[in-house]
């Protein structure tokens, strides 16, 4: 076999072309590179056709939480201290089409004119979107999240200054007694590790069903089952949505239903499991502070064809706790906690148990409530 075609079967099984194999062409065609030059060229060939192109070692950088491209206009990442202007050269607009069409193929997903969004997750976890023109201007835009490759203990938070003791004690009675509770937070405030880490506090013998459109959750436990929604196909078939994986996930015996972002008419199932003895459910949810989350999940009912009123009933037995995160310039702390309480007009309200003041979580208004649930109360 010659070279050029062995290169060839090496990319056909998904594999990055040797060294070994570079060099023979390098040699068939009087290519002067030396060992070092076949070296970078093979990391560059594997780079472009099995990973992430010139983003490849940005990616593998150590800290590194977002990938960000903007077109030709630019790349940003978070290595942890917020988004930075990085000089990774990116080409022209078709070399970043055919990229993304590329990650997204990588993904098992499709990207063309007539898909031009995109959700998935690439080999090795790091989670993918993707948009083309003309729903952005210029060029494909890129947004790769880089998973945690270990999962932080409740005392690496507390190392980091994310929680506090008082606020570890109150997340690991939280699980211990089998509360439901919602993380919330904005974009990158560490809604799915805060998440990640307390269901690694999760009883062993619990079975615990995890329900996600992408697949981001990293769950430390020996019993996880995990469940993935479906697009549909270029024909417009075969769609699985999250309300469909919720409902299949209540027929698995799971002991605690997790569904990693609650963002549609799942929240729908999700609450009616809750409400049938599934205890310890939990999820995350965009909000800006404990008291939107009522008016959130009020939002998401009105896409299960809810009304507000059923909205409120239902959430005011299914949920006991809501954990707000927020991003600082130097850290993610645990910022909030709320706890549910329905008033006599039958609606719900979030009220704060605890704040973050004064670089610590401290009670708040309905502290004594938090400590009912939680079993400290006399």
């Amino acid at each position: 076999m010659s070279a050029p075609s062995s290169i060839r079967e090496q990319i056909s099984r998904g594999r990055a072309p040797s060294e070994r194999t570079v060099g023979e062409v390098a040699g068939a065609q009087r290519l002067r590179l030396g060992d070092r030059g076949v070296r970078e060229r093979s990391q560059r060939l594997g780079r472009s056709v099995l990973g992430a192109g010139p983003l490849e070692p940005v990616l593998a950088e150590p800290g590194v939480t977002d990938v960000l491209v903007n077109g030709t206009d630019g790349v940003w990442v978070d290595r942890g201290r917020g988004l930075e202007r990085d000089a990774t050269p990116m080409g022209s607009a078709e070399d970043l089409r055919q990229l993304a069409v590329r990650l997204a193929g990588l993904a098992g997903r499709r990207l063309d004119d007539t898909a031009p969004c995109v959700d998935g997750l690439l080999p090795g976890g790091i989670r993918l979107h993707a948009v083309l023109p003309p729903l952005v201007d210029g060029a494909a835009h890129l947004s790769l999240r880089v998973p945690r490759e270990v999962v932080p203990s409740v005392e690496e938070m507390l190392r980091l200054g994310t929680l506090d003791e008082l606020g570890a004690r109150v997340v690991r009675d939280l699980v211990a007694r089998r509360l439901a509770f919602v993380v919330s937070g904005g974009t990158g405030s560490g809604k799915t590790t805060l998440l990640a880490t307390l269901l690694s506090l999760v009883d062993p013998a619990d079975r615990i069903l995890v329900v996600e459109d992408v697949r981001e959750l990293a769950v430390q436990h020996p019993h996880v089952v995990r469940m993935q929604s479906r697009s549909a196909n270029v024909e417009g078939r075969g769609a699985i949505d999250m309300t469909h994986l919720v409902k299949q996930s209540l027929r698995m015996r799971p002991d605690r239903v997790v569904v990693g972002e609650v963002r549609g008419p799942e929240m729908r199932e999700l609450l009616a499991a809750l409400n049938t003895g599934h205890e310890g459910g939990c999820g995350t949810v965009h909000a800006n502070a404990i008291e939107d989350v009522v008016a959130r999940f009020e939002a998401l009912g009105a896409l299960a064809d809810m009304t507000p009123q059923a909205v409120h009933a239902q959430l005011g037995s299914a949920l006991d706790c809501v954990l707000h995160v927020r991003r600082l310039p130097e850290r993610r702390v645990l910022a909030q906690v709320g706890v549910l309480v329905t008033g006599d007009d039958g609606r719900v309200r979030c009220l704060p148990a605890m704040d973050f003041r004064d670089g610590a979580l401290r009670p708040a208004a309905a502290w004594e409530r938090l400590e009912a649930l939680l079993g400290w109360s006399s």
